[in-house]
């Protein structure tokens, strides 16, 4: 269980990017009413941006 939690802490920042700044970020693409480029769905972009955002946050080991 302890190997477990420590492997789930160890990739906080991607999984906190893809639970919650991608549905975040579709919701704010579809509420300022932005089409997406190459006929994306919001969730798609959202996933893009929090994916990317949640990488570098992981690589770097902090947000900021």
């Amino acid at each position: 269980m302890a190997v477990a939690l420590r492997t789930l802490f160890k990739f906080g920042p991607i999984l906190f990017a893809f639970g919650f700044l991608a549905p975040l970020i579709a919701q704010i693409v579809q509420a300022l009413e932005v089409t997406p480029p190459f006929g994306a769905s919001p969730l798609m972009s959202g996933l893009i941006i929090a994916g990317t955002l949640g990488l570098a946050a992981q690589v770097r080991g902090r947000w900021i």
